[in-house]
């Protein structure tokens, strides 16, 4: 027993055999002892025992009340705070702590470790040596050696390594630690040594166990030692560790546990090998290797009794395995390697039940956010209250104001002090008894509710609004409160916090508990404190605690309450109290300090008596020896210096380099680091490896013996404590105070530092698990080897491979959620712990692209945090992410998700589906999408089986946008910088001002002391800002500081000026150290160096300057004048080196071009005529061409040479023009509409896109180049474009508006739209060829567009003469045969785009074409139909007979369709109606279908609601099903499956109406809108419909229809996407289920569906070439568009019966009559050949594929 009655007496041996070994276990929570009645139904105590419970009760009685509670709050405290962290066998750590001298106390690292997930036991054949006890009462200590003495037994190793210790209570014996006794004990210098220590300790080890066996044997043979005394001498550790770990459990425990018994038979008989030493107990007698016994004895018991006797009593695994030995080889390596495999088998089996039984218990509370958030103020309160050692009198007054009172207004209280007082140990407290004491008060009945915040604790709890709403929702639920939604604004969450402050009552009273309000952040000025109630209502406490000088709260907080009873501050301690409770510390854990030491105690708690410095003397003291010298610096004088003392101390005991690691870990860790990270982080550090693989050769597995983790708990016990979240046990420190110092210590190289959130961020993200080994460099082994490979001559590069080697550090793979049935996806864990650290160490370590990758533009983590409701948490990391990164792709990203919130918080699976249609249309230009692309094809199909392949949709895409003036007129000039969210605006008060567009914050202002501005420019490098103003002044400023350098005045020289006027600056320009500026009617530019701000000199030009431009290095300067002349100058020296005049000398120089690359040089007048210098000679230039433009009346607006300078832009204000540089000729030109003139105009970063503005409009143009199709048009919300500017830094474009709003567009994005196809007018038809990747589309135009099935690219055009109404393909899609209102069929070749012939004669209504692709039925509504045969044009037969909606049989012999109320078929051979069915009863057919894997079977529905399966071959009726009345009122379309078993029937309502045409039975399934059009796939298995959104939909941004994917096996919906067109046409494909839909806007929009059901047959986006994401160049290639016209004359003319060739037809002339068999002519020959290759690879396949 743990208390001094029991020392005395066997009884409590006997009780402790029984289960009763705490003092714990005989008391009450609150500190009173059970009586005996109940601790004998508990436990078995016989009725004789009687007398030790009144002894036992005495005692406790004689304990000081509070304390004894106290005792067992502790006790219960660390009871339930054991983590559950380790994995590695009790008994490994029990040896170890064995061998290393019992440094740590085992007794309370064994009791952490009982709180294992699991415990494995290992029971073999051998029962083991006793072990050597690491402290021993001096009574039982010197008894032994006595009786040592008496058996002759020599005691001076004994002595020598035992020492008394007087600090102990009683006093005791303890072992010298080994670095005490030997010699260079782990002395790294001198590692020789280490062989001699090991065997000094093993000869010492064996000596002191013989004796240690020896003297107990004899003590209890004459009985001065009792038989449970002299076993805790003489059992071994293993049967220590069966009993710790298997003894007095609870059922729930045992289940967790595993015991695996070993036996070997006979293994006796093989006792002489040496090896068997190692399986079990030997001793040598008369020369012979004989079984030991008595350890043979004890392991019996062991195994056949203790463990028996557990497994009666619970469901403990055991399993007994019998290993029987080779015959000749004894116990082999062979037998060994079988036994060691099937126990690892059996091992993993039993530990993923284990863990799987584990995790279903937790599953429940995966997702409650508000059950976590109060599970860590919990967990924090119940530790902290552990620590309470202070009985002061703050406590009572606490006490005082919680309880009841009767009158006098109700206020918070406000406990403040200074740091380490004891504020939030005292608030856990008061926590914590809260609840007892006003039940105390107020009885039984009565249930109150406390609440308690450890503000900074959690992200929740700094935030304002995060805070209150948390403790809202605590409220609500405790009080039973519905909360239907809760407010946005930050007022109104505080007047709900109000409302349910009421909701309190007599009998459930409220108590609020904020521990450190200083830790609460800026936002929503939540240090103002005007959201924390002053006057509380009567049955409401609310207590505060802050530092008295920290923000100014606790001086707002008395400005808010003026009663000073509601204020208590926590003062120092006297030194006689710190002495009082330093010495109960040391008492409870039976330690004390000598009368010596405890003069220097006092001495130190004369300096300070903090509460925290109190515990870290108990710290220092409690590992003090009675032998050892104390003095002056034994002990430190300030809490600092204390915790600095006590990190030192464990450097020495662990290692410098692994203590200052680890703790630095722990430090910059977002939440904490569990055990288990700790260990593995540890072992990811190459220098923590460095420093314990001194002595020892690196091998695999790389790892940190746990001990070291042990030992850092132990001795940090009460400062790094343990905190629950997310179901996991995280390590944190205590306070702050101890944050920052080991901040100090730790964490202040920025290398280490980086290095360390490098290792962090890997192992989050996984990068070396799954046995993926990192590299590992020895500094000594790359010492030595440096030394070999200097003496063999290696290379630097070789020497340093030579010293490095790569281990498996064994660190788990971190998956972003750990799904429990890879077939149930959305029943998962979140990993939560990566969820918290990665994003915190990634954008500290620098690791750009895995923050990107890893995280933000990661699908797994996308889905993740909107499945578990944490959007916002997502869209803020995004946004920090941007914010570090500045990627263009995370603002999209996040934009792009804002905009699908709704969507996707709805729906979380379709998320990959609404991503792709977004992101595809941006790819080719943002191309990081590509790799979340990637992720969405391969992740997205477990949730969503529609995967876009071509996504069609419009960018609604929003740019920044900041007001700079009420008017244009006031906005001087603007200039974009490298950030692409800054921009520099000058304002016309001479205001400069820096803005950051994003968060549209004035970052810095300068003001030019009321000088009007006329322009500004910055240098390539942005130091200088140069401004330039109506003083004829140009300012030079510091950009970055925002400070004026210089300021220079502009003076013309003094023949320079033309009129001899005063004129202003009339522009200037800037290189990287000069600025060069010129007066109006000037000859002369001025040169300035920026460097030191003074005019160098003068250029001097012929005629009046007009604009300057200096080349790219530096080195020129340009001179454009008047008359069409530049001259150049040599910028540095200001030599002029020549001159140059375009013939066309009638206008001014207005812009000057320099294309570097190839050394030429650009003049470009106000009239836009042009003129081309080759500059290889700089002093000669030469003129290469002249362009005159003097006769178009239009002024040059803006010119811009593309960023390849392959092309000029001249935009004109009539026109633009391009110019192809290589060619010097115009390739395209751009003419405005009547009284409309362009304002400026840019290309984009390819060239491919002209993107302009006009006068007195709004909006923004995209051209194509190629086509001059107007792809977009942007509208600026703000007004009308004044001014449109480009930013080449980062492909921006700026645009000011007459409202003076600056607006930033991206380029890359707004040219990303002409990546969008489209017809202009609405798709009425879609045909798809039997295979192929081509789309072919009729818009009701006199067109058809053949599309690219995958890039959603238009390939060819087929022009036609009239508009298209028909259109069929071959299955090979080779050929393709049209119709139109002219009265005209056309045969095309799609591959060449060649119109082979033309049929004109008669209007066709439907064209048919035979399945083996040789024959065309063209039916007519008025004249005959007929059938002619593809590859000559030539009449098979004619049908009299008008049909409609006609199908062509399976097998090519009938065309099956309706007239009037009859269905006909008509043989395809004759044209004679062959089979018909009539309706009775006057009925009418309304619409039939053909079985598709029936062909002579068809299904039709009559006007009588009757739904009828007609055979051809027996014209008769097969089945008939009535449907429900006025069913077919509103049919809209109707579907059979391919075996005709079911029907599927929309009706323009929200119902799919699903007809089992066997049994006659409806099955309705409710859609998720109108269905406006279904298609059902040519297997059968998935139906496609599109349905339009109901009026409760409206808030998702713009989505009109979604496109739905159904699995007609279980009507589940596998997969939805929104559509944000009006679509006006749905096709599915035939060989693969690929689904087109067309828009209203002319454009196509391709998906398909991956179902995880076949998806192993299905999934094919990972190797499909038809993704343009997959390709690797930065910007996808569009196709040149072909446009195919029609032939003008006729082939062949249709009459009546006949038809008539043309002359030169390709096709010859023959009577009806003839055989088709004509020798062909050289013309019918190619067209002839071309057609019939198309066909015959169509015949070759058609059986196979069908």
């Amino acid at each position: 027993m743990d208390f001094a009655p029991g020392q005395l007496y066997g009884t409590f041996q006997k009780w402790k055999r029984r289960g009763v070994m705490y003092l714990l276990q005989v008391l009450t929570a609150d500190g009173k002892i059970k009586n005996s009645a109940e601790l004998q139904r508990e436990y078995g105590l016989p009725d004789q025992d009687r007398f030790h419970y009144q002894q036992l009760k005495h005692y406790v009685h004689s304990l000081p009340w509070e304390d004894l509670a106290e005792d067992v709050q502790i006790e219960i405290s660390e009871a339930f705070s054991l983590a559950a962290q380790q994995k590695v066998p009790l008994a490994f750590h029990h040896r170890y702590i064995r061998d290393t001298a019992a440094e740590l106390d085992y007794k309370k690292l064994a009791q952490q470790w009982s709180a294992d997930l699991m415990q494995t036991g290992l029971l073999g054949e051998k029962y083991g040596t006793i072990r050597i006890p690491g402290e021993v009462e001096s009574s039982a200590f010197e008894m032994i050696l006595d009786a040592a003495v008496e058996a002759k037994l020599d005691t001076r190793t004994l002595e020598e390594w035992y020492c008394r210790d007087e600090n102990s209570v009683p006093p005791a014996y303890y072992l010298r630690p080994k670095s005490e006794m030997l010699k260079n004990f782990n002395n790294n210098m001198n590692p020789s040594a280490d062989s001699v220590n090991k065997k000094k300790w093993q000869d010492a080890a064996e000596e002191i166990k013989k004796i240690f066996k020896t003297a107990v044997k004899l003590l209890h043979e004459k009985g001065k030692m009792k038989h449970s005394q002299a076993k805790q001498f003489l059992a071994s550790a293993i049967e220590d560790e069966f009993d710790f770990a298997l003894g007095n459990q609870t059922p729930a425990f045992l289940k967790k546990c595993v015991c695996y018994i070993r036996k070997i038979s006979n293994i006796e008989r093989y006792i002489k090998l040496p090896e068997m030493k190692r399986y079990m107990d030997c001793n040598v007698v008369d020369g012979k290797i004989v079984r030991d016994p008595e350890s043979h004895e004890k392991l019996i018991k062991l195994r056949d009794e203790f463990i028996p006797t557990i497994v009666a009593s619970s469901n403990l695994r055991v399993y007994t395995s019998v290993t029987h030995c080779d015959m000749k080889l004894g116990y082999s390596q062979e037998v060994e390697n079988h036994y060691v495999e099937g126990l690892g088998k059996q091992f993993y089996e039993d530990m993923i039940d284990i863990i799987q039984a584990t995790v279903q218990q937790n599953f429940d509370t995966e997702t409650d956010s508000l059950y976590d958030e109060v599970l860590q103020h919990l967990s924090l309160c119940k530790t902290y209250s552990s620590f309470y050692e202070y009985r002061c009198e703050a406590l009572n007054l606490v006490h005082k104001y919680i309880l009841p009172c009767k009158a006098g207004n109700i206020n918070p209280l406000i406990i403040y002090g200074g740091p380490c007082t004891g504020k939030t140990l005292l608030l856990a407290e008061v926590a914590k008894k809260a609840y007892s004491w006003i039940q105390d008060e107020m009885g039984t009945q009565s249930d109150p509710v406390v609440i308690v915040r450890f503000l900074g604790s959690t992200e929740m709890s700094s935030d304002l609004k995060y805070l209150l709403k948390s403790i809202c929702e605590q409220l609500a639920v405790n009080y039973r409160y519905l909360l239907q939604s809760f407010p946005k604004k930050i007022h109104d969450v505080r007047e709900l916090f109000i409302n349910l402050l009421n909701e309190s009552s007599f009998h459930r009273p409220l108590v609020i508990v904020f521990d450190s309000l200083e830790q609460l952040s800026e936002g929503d000025d939540a240090r103002k404190l005007w959201w924390l109630p002053v006057h509380l209502p009567r049955s409401v406490r609310i207590i505060v605690s802050t530092l008295p000088k920290k923000h100014g709260i606790l001086q707002k907080l008395r400005c808010l309450i003026h009663e000073e009873d509601n204020y208590v501050e926590l003062i120092p301690r006297d030194r006689k109290m710190c002495s009082q409770i330093l010495k109960h510390q040391l008492l409870r854990i039976k330690r004390k300090v000598t009368s010596g030491q405890q003069i220097y105690v006092n001495e130190a708690f004369s300096k300070c008596t903090l509460p925290m410095f109190v515990n870290l003397i108990f710290k220092a003291v409690r590992n003090w020896r009675s032998h050892k010298d104390v003095d002056d610096s034994s002990l430190c004088i300030t809490v600092h210096e204390n915790i600095e003392k006590l990190f030192w101390a464990l450097e020495n005991k662990c290692g410098s380099k692994l203590l200052s690691r680890a703790l630095g870990y722990i430090t910059m860790a977002k939440a904490g680091l569990s055990e288990v990270e700790l260990e593995d982080i540890l072992a990811l550090d190459n220098s923590v490896m460095n420093e314990l693989m001194v002595r020892d050769k690196p091998h695999n597995p790389l790892r940190i013996p746990y001990i070291f983790i042990a030992r850092l708990k132990e001795d940090l016990a009460g400062y790094l404590i343990e905190r629950q979240v997310r179901n996991v046990t995280l390590l944190v420190w205590a306070n702050r105070h101890l944050h920052l110092i080991s901040q100090k210590l730790y964490l202040h190289s920025e290398e280490d530092i980086h290095e360390m959130h490098t290792t962090m961020a890997e192992y989050f993200l996984g990068v070396w698990s799954g046995g993926r080994q990192k590299p590992f460099y020895s500094e000594q082994q790359y010492l030595n080897d440096c030394l070999d490979n200097e003496s063999r001559g290696l290379s630097d590069e070789e020497s340093h491979f030579s010293g490095e080697a790569s281990f498996d550090r064994q660190v788990p793979d971190q998956p972003w959620v750990f799904q429990c049935n890879p077939l149930e996806p959305d029943i998962f864990f979140v990993n939560h712990r990566k969820m918290t650290e990665l994003l915190h160490h990634l954008t500290r370590s620098g690791k750009t692209d895995d923050l990107l990758y890893g995280i933000t533009m990661n699908f797994s983590w996308l889905y993740t945090m909107i499945k578990i409701g944490q959007f916002e948490k997502a869209l803020s990391d995004i946004e920090l992410a941007y914010n570090y990164s500045q990627e263009k792709e995370l603002k999209f990203l996040a934009a792009t998700l804002r905009s699908i919130k709704c969507k996707v918080l709805k729906y979380p699976g379709s998320l990959s589906a609404e991503l792709q249609q977004r992101l595809l249309p941006v790819a080719s230009s943002l191309t990081k999408f590509r790799h979340l692309l990637l992720e969405c094809d391969k992740d997205g199909p477990k949730y969503c089986s529609i995967v876009p392949l071509h996504s069609s949709m419009d960018m609604t895409y929003s740019p920044e946008r900041l007001s700079l003036s009420s008017n244009y007129m006031h906005v001087t000039d603007i200039l974009p910088t490298f950030n692409p969210s800054t921009v520099i605006v000058a304002l016309e008060n001479g205001s400069i001002s820096t803005w950051d567009v994003e968060s549209r914050q004035l970052l810095r202002q300068i003001t030019t002391a009321q000088s009007v501005i006329l322009s500004m420019k910055l240098t390539n490098d942005e130091k200088y800002l140069i401004v330039a103003t109506t003083k004829n002044t140009l300012l030079i400023y510091d950009n970055l500081n925002s400070c004026l350098l210089r300021e220079v005045e502009i003076k013309g020289s003094k023949h320079s000026s033309i009129g001899g006027s005063c004129n202003v600056i009339n522009g200037f320009t800037v290189s990287s150290t000069h600025a060069l500026a010129w007066l109006e009617a000037s000859k002369d530019v001025t040169v300035i160096d920026l460097l030191y701000g003074w005019p160098l000199y003068h250029f001097h030009c012929w005629y009046e300057v007009t604009c300057v431009q200096c080349s790219p290095d530096g080195l020129y300067a340009f001179c454009g004048q008047s008359l069409n002349t530049t001259t150049i100058f040599h910028l540095g020296s200001g030599e002029k080196l020549s001159t140059v005049t375009s013939e066309f000398s009638g206008g001014f120089v207005k812009f000057l071009l320099i294309l570097d690359t190839a050394q030429e040089v650009v003049m470009v007048d106000n009239e836009g005529s042009l003129s081309v210098w080759h500059t290889a000679e700089i002093t000669n230039p030469q003129l290469t061409e002249d362009f005159d433009c003097r006769k178009e009346d239009s002024d040059v607006v803006s010119i811009e040479l593309s960023e390849d300078q392959s092309a000029i832009l001249i935009c004109k204000a009539l026109s633009i023009e391009l110019l192809d540089t290589s060619l010097w000729k115009v390739t395209e030109k751009f003419k405005v509409k009547h009284n409309e003139r362009f304002i400026s105009a840019v290309l984009s970063k390819s060239g491919d896109c002209i993107i302009a503005s006009m006068e007195n409009a709004s909006s923004i143009f995209v051209w194509r180049r190629d086509t001059g199709q107007c792809m977009a048009s942007l509208q600026e919300i703000s007004g009308n474009i004044v001014k449109l500017m480009k930013s080449n830094h980062h492909n921006l474009l700026l645009c000011l508006t007459v409202s003076g709003v600056l607006s930033i567009w991206d380029v890359d994005i707004i040219t990303a739209m002409s990546n969008i196809d489209k017809t202009g007018k609405p798709i009425q038809s879609v045909v798809l060829p039997g295979r192929g990747e081509q789309i072919y589309t009729l818009d009701g135009s006199d067109v058809v567009h053949k599309w690219n099935f995958g890039t959603g690219f238009i390939e060819t055009i087929y022009k036609h003469e009239g508009i298209v109404d028909n259109c069929v393909l071959t299955s090979s899609g080779e050929l393709m045969v049209t119709s139109d209102d002219k009265c005209s069929q056309y045969v095309w070749h799609t591959v060449s785009g060649e119109n082979l012939f033309r049929i004109s004669g008669q209007k066709i209504s439907q064209l048919l074409i035979t399945h083996n692709d040789q024959f065309v039925v063209s039916l007519c509504e008025q004249n005959a139909s007929r059938v002619w045969r593809l590859a000559t044009g030539h009449k098979v037969c004619n049908i009299l007979t008008a049909l409609q909606n006609a199908f062509i049989t399976t097998a090519n012999t009938f065309v099956v369709g309706m007239t009037k109320s009859k269905l006909l078929a008509v043989s395809l051979w004759t044209g004679s109606i062959t089979k018909k069915y009539c309706c009775d009863d006057g009925a009418t057919i309304v619409n039939f279908k053909l079985i598709p894997d029936s062909p002579d079977f068809v299904v039709f529905i009559t006007s009588t609601e009757t739904v009828s399966i007609w055979s051809l071959t027996e014209e008769t009726i097969c089945r008939r099903v009535q449907l429900p009345n006025n069913f077919l009122k509103s049919l809209e379309d109707f579907e059979i499956s391919p075996n005709g078993k079911l029907g599927i029937i929309s009706r323009g309502d929200e119902n799919i109406n699903v007809l089992d045409l066997y049994s006659g039975k409806l099955r309705v399934v409710h859609a998720s809108g109108i269905i406006w059009r279904q298609r059902l796939s040519r297997d059968g298995r998935y139906l496609v419909y599109i349905c339009f959104r109901s009026g409760e939909d409206d808030d998702d941004n713009g989505a009109v229809s979604s496109l739905i994917v159904m699995r007609l096996a279980d009507g589940k919906n596998i997969g939805a996407c929104s559509l944000y067109k009006t679509p006006t046409f749905l096709a599915l494909s035939q060989r693969h289920l690929n689904i087109i839909v067309g828009f209203d806007d002319g454009s196509i929009g391709t998906y398909t569906v991956v179902d995880r059901v076949d998806a192993a047959l299905k999934i094919k986006i990972a190797t499909s070439n038809s993704r343009q994401i997959f390709n690797n160049k930065s910007q996808l290639i569009r196709p040149k568009c072909s446009n195919s016209s029609f032939k003008v004359t006729a082939d062949c003319i249709w009459r009546e019966s006949t038809e008539v060739f043309a002359r030169d037809s390709p096709i010859n002339v023959s009577d009806p009559g003839e055989t088709t068999e004509i020798a062909p002519t050289k013309k019918h020959n190619y067209c002839y050949d071309k057609m019939c290759s198309a066909m015959d690879c169509r015949g070759q396949n058609f059986a196979a594929n069908n």
